[in-house]
Parts: C-alpha cells; sequence; structure tokens
C-alpha cells in the first residue's frame, strides 16, 4: 500500500473520535478531496491539542511552527499527521501564510485573548476557521478569489457557531470569545461571569446575536457552491447545513448554552444531508459579493495560477506553426495553372 495511503488512515483513526460533523460531511466527498482533507484537519487537530493540552503553550507554539516549516521545507517530521500534510500542501500549492495563519490564532487562544468588538473576534475567526475554509477550497482544486471569499465565510460561520454553542464550557475553562463591547451594552461583567459561568436572558440575548451573524456568513457561503466542482458540492452544502443546525439547536433552547451543549442527531444530519442535494445540483449563483475584511490576508495569499501548456505542448504547437508556413512557400512557389 502507498505510504499516503497509510498515513491517511493514520490520520482518521486520529479523527474518529471527534470531528463528527466534519466526517458526516466528508463522506459525501469525493476521495480525491476527502483524502487530502482528511491530512488537513488531523494536522490542524493535532495543532489544536498541543496548545489546548499541553503544559508549555508557548513551547507548543514553537514546536508547531518548527514542524510547519519542516512539512514546507519538504522534510516533515517522521510522523504519518505531518507526512500527509506535507504531501497535501505541496500537491495542492497551499501557501504556508494560511496554516500559519491557523497558529497565530490557536497562539491567541494560549493568550487568553480576549475580543474587544466583533471586528476583533472575526480577526481570530478568520485564523483558526477561515483558514481551513480556504484550504478545503484549494484541495477541490478551486482557486479564483470569489470562490475563496465563500469558503472562508464558511469557515468563519462555523467557528461563531461553535463560540455560540459553547458559551459555557469555555468560560469554565476560563475562556471568552464573547465581544466585549457585547458584554458592557448587556451590563455583564466579564471576570463576574467567569467566576460564576451563570445564564441569564441577557447572556442569551448575545449568543442569539452571534448566531444572526454566523446566518448571514452561512448565507454568502451558500453562493459558493456553484463555484465548486459538481461532485464537491453536496459535502459541503450539508456541512454549512449540519453546522448551521446546531446554531438552530441553541436558539431552539433560548440560547441557552450554559447549562447545555446543543448536537445534532445523526438521523438529522443524514436528512440535511439529502436536503442539500438540490442545491448542489442546481445551485444559485448570488451577486459577487467582496471577501470579509477579516479574510482578505488568507485570499491575498493565494497566487492565482494560470494555466501555462506544458513544453511538449509548445514544441507541437511551434511544429504546427512551422509546417503550415512551409506548406505555404511550397504554394506560393509552385507554377500557376490557368483554365483554357
Amino acid at each position: 500500500m502507498p505510504q499516503f495511503s497509510v498515513d491517511i488512515a493514520a490520520c482518521r483513526d486520529l479523527l474518529c473520535g471527534g470531528s463528527r460533523s466534519f466526517f458526516a460531511a466528508s463522506l459525501l466527498l469525493p476521495k480525491r478531496v476527502r483524502d487530502p482533507a482528511t491530512a488537513l484537519y488531523a494536522f490542524c487537530r493535532v495543532a489544536d491539542d498541543a496548545i489546548d493540552l499541553g503544559d508549555n503553550p508557548v513551547a507548543a507554539l514553537a514546536g508547531l511552527i518548527a514542524r510547519l516549516d519542516a512539512a514546507y521545507a519538504g522534510t516533515p517530521y517522521n510522523s504519518p499527521i505531518d507526512r500527509a500534510f506535507a504531501a497535501t500542501v505541496q500537491k495542492f500549492e497551499i501557501p504556508q501564510a494560511i496554516p500559519a495563519a491557523l497558529i497565530e490564532g490557536l497562539a491567541w487562544d494560549s493568550e487568553g485573548r480576549r475580543y474587544e468588538n466583533f471586528a476583533a473576534l472575526l480577526d481570530y475567526a478568520a485564523r483558526v476557521a477561515g483558514s481551513v475554509g480556504v484550504m478545503m477550497a484549494l484541495v477541490m482544486g478551486v482557486r479564483a478569489p470569489e470562490a475563496l471569499a465563500r469558503a472562508s465565510d464558511l469557515g468563519v460561520a462555523m467557528q461563531l457557531t461553535n463560540i455560540a454553542r459553547d458559551v459555557g464550557e469555555d468560560a469554565r475553562a476560563g475562556r471568552l470569545f464573547l465581544p466585549l463591547d457585547w458584554l458592557a451594552g448587556a451590563g455583564i461583567d466579564p471576570q463576574a461571569f467567569l467566576a460564576r459561568p451563570q445564564f441569564t436572558p441577557a447572556l442569551g440575548a448575545i449568543v442569539q446575536r452571534l448566531l444572526d451573524e454566523a446566518s448571514k456568513l452561512y448565507q454568502r457561503a451558500a453562493a459558493g457552491i456553484a463555484m465548486l466542482p459538481l461532485d464537491c458540492r453536496v459535502g459541503i452544502g450539508a456541512a454549512g447545513r449540519i453546522y448551521a443546525a446546531i446554531g438552530d439547536k441553541v436558539a431552539a433552547s433560548a440560547c441557552d448554552s450554559i447549562n447545555q451543549r446543543a448536537r445534532v442527531p445523526g438521523r438529522d444530519k443524514a436528512k440535511l444531508a439529502l436536503a442539500a442535494i438540490p442545491t448542489a445540483v442546481l445551485p444559485k449563483r448570488a451577486a459577487e459579493t467582496p471577501p470579509l475584511p477579516a479574510n482578505l490576508f488568507l485570499i491575498d495569499s493565494v497566487p492565482q495560477i494560470l494555466a501555462v501548456p506544458k513544453p511538449s505542448s509548445i514544441i507541437k504547437l511551434l511544429d504546427l506553426f512551422e509546417r503550415l508556413e512551409r506548406d505555404q512557400r511550397r504554394a506560393a512557389a509552385a507554377p500557376k495553372e490557368y483554365a483554357a
């Protein structure tokens, strides 16, 4: 069995215990996309765990940067995740700036960074999730800026949904992602909330506000389905619907994500995947929408590669022109025949 297949199997095993929504949607992607996507998600998972679960976040961050540099130098660490990731970024020409942005976002996590306003939160979401959306588009063979803008919209929308779902879990771990100016406007003191996380209608209104922003981005992202290869549309459409459904579950509980964690059952995921088929087959192409400012640096990092004929093709083309020119010279030199 080729080494890449062995390494991908190890990546899949790593992700088996979590990333359920990714797996549900990835089953609908063609193997040519599913395997490299698995490599990307495995590396992201390893990076996230290194920061979240390690005893020394600073050392973990330095280690991640070294691993990333090694992968891009073509000398990945002797690990199936690193080897699969290195092969993927090389094959699909994924700029190093994109996974580096993700690691930067994880570093912000390790600092316990707070976000003064929604724009600052979007800067964070662009790094930890918009980056993944762009990488996914690249492994599908999509590089057009407008398509990358919609892919990064979807990544950010998913991250905002995660934040809305995990307010209580994050608070009990000492983490707070809700914009501080939103909290201040609702009369919620961040330190008091972290000391004793409790649900209140005012907090629920903030969570709903976050879900509303995510909903806008899901709608923007849906316009990008038409820009994807046909065999990728159902999988990506399903992923968007499944994550949006998580937000719907949060909203259905009066936005109380302190005392419960919203989940979408497997049977519901299957229904959502089926519902994605009609819009995937006949997607509606909406008017072009500018990228989120927070995502712009990710999109700009991707060079727009023009299709260039292979050298052999150029040689054949030159030979053809030479033969045509030779035939024209012969025709001009030949004696003229006149009708009697």
